[in-house]
């Protein structure tokens, strides 16, 4: 089958969950979980099946989580500067909840994340799991760039288990650093027999959130990721862990052997602009752009015109839109039909240059199967 067949044969199905893959496969269907659950960490164990604890492989990658003060200002601090193993070793009684292995994977502020330490990631979790050497995946990264990672991994790996991701916004050092708090309940989550199923989950500040929705919405506070569209899709305390409803549906996405991620721009908009960040991406020789459009995906006539000459020179672009909520719907007041452009409804730019990252990486550039799988789920 091939990917175009693949993508034309995406049909709704209700009650269950539904995966893409793009590399000679067609639609899998695979039951939902049930709805509201909550598990103390003995139940916990008692879903893995022989009364033991879970094992949870932890792959650090740096951030603030891992980060310590700098005198250079009163909440100053340099992020990567602690190691995994020296983080969950500050956590008191995280080893009650499963058995924990460590792995530095990288040790770099988020700001810094990159494509090689997402291939990485993702190799490591697909060797311990097709290796059986854990059961649960817990990521230890910066806020920054966690939706991204989150949102890579989510669509890239094609695993039951769970994969949960944590980080803080305060260094460790700070009075009243939340990392180890983090820490603890990403593992509690992490270790719960209902976040299997549910894709990669982000666990901050007692809220868990999916990868698709979630989104840093501050740039200091404890509560910074929201999932603006639907809301957390569960809670994790000291007593439990909540999930509010059955896993979401999830659009899977393999890469090709040897792929790499092409290049594809961000263009914010904003008002008295022009064309020229369009054509300097045309130059450069992009293979997509996405706009950060203004409402629901909008530029100025300038840059519409530069947008045609980027689809004429055979970019996909992607209209996304720089306002936190909302969807970019198709066909409002741009005639995407006409344009030749792809809307990303409810995905917002970083999110949206992800996806036709991978779209590329995997052959799709027909703009209306890159459309279906942007609208995959609605």
């Amino acid at each position: 089958m091939t990917i175009r067949h693949t993508l034309n044969s995406l049909k709704p199905h209700k009650g269950a969950r539904r995966c893409l893959k793009l590399a000679f496969s067609a639609l899998r269907v695979l039951p939902l979980g049930t709805g509201l659950v909550a598990a103390t960490p003995a139940s916990a164990q008692a879903g893995q099946g022989m009364g033991r604890l879970p094992r949870v492989l932890v792959l650090a990658t740096g951030g603030t989580i891992a980060g310590k003060a700098d005198p250079r200002s009163a909440i100053g601090y340099d992020a990567g500067s602690t190691t995994g193993q020296q983080l969950v070793a500050a956590v008191p009684g995280v080893d009650r909840l499963a058995q924990l292995q460590v792995e530095q994977i990288a040790n770099i502020p988020s700001q810094d994340m990159n494509h090689k330490v997402w291939f990485r990631l993702m190799e490591r979790i697909n060797q311990a799991f097709a290796r059986h050497e854990a059961d649960a995946v817990v990521i230890t990264h910066g806020t920054d760039t966690m939706e991204e990672t989150a949102f890579f991994l989510d669509t890239v790996l094609h695993h039951d288990q769970p994969v949960v991701m944590t980080g803080a916004m305060r260094p460790g050092s700070a009075i009243s650093a939340d990392g180890p708090a983090n820490i603890y309940e990403a593992v509690k989550v992490a270790a719960h027999p209902q976040a299997k199923g549910r894709g990669v989950l982000v666990v901050l500040n007692d809220t868990i959130h999916a990868a698709h929705w979630v989104s840093k919405a501050d740039s200091t506070v404890l509560q910074t990721f929201v999932s603006r569209q639907t809301g957390p899709v569960g809670i994790v305390d000291p007593a439990a862990v909540r999930f509010y409803g059955p896993p979401r549906p999830r659009l899977f996405l393999s890469l090709p052997d040897g792929a790499t991620l092409p290049t594809v721009d961000v263009v914010y908009a904003h008002a008295d602009m022009d064309g020229r960040q369009i054509d300097d991406a045309i130059r450069a020789g992009v293979k997509g752009i996405v706009i950060a459009g203004m409402g629901d995906g909008n530029v100025s006539a300038q840059a519409m015109q530069a947008l045609d000459r980027a689809v004429r020179a055979g970019i996909v672009v992607v209209r996304s839109s720089r306002v936190g909520d909302g969807f970019v719907n198709r066909d409002v007041e741009v005639d995407d039909e006409a344009h030749h452009f792809v809307a990303s409804y409810d995905l917002n730019p970083q999110k949206a240059r992800l996806l036709l990252q991978l779209l590329l990486a995997g052959g799709v550039q027909d703009v209306q199967a890159v459309q279906r799988a942007f609208a995959f789920g609605y």
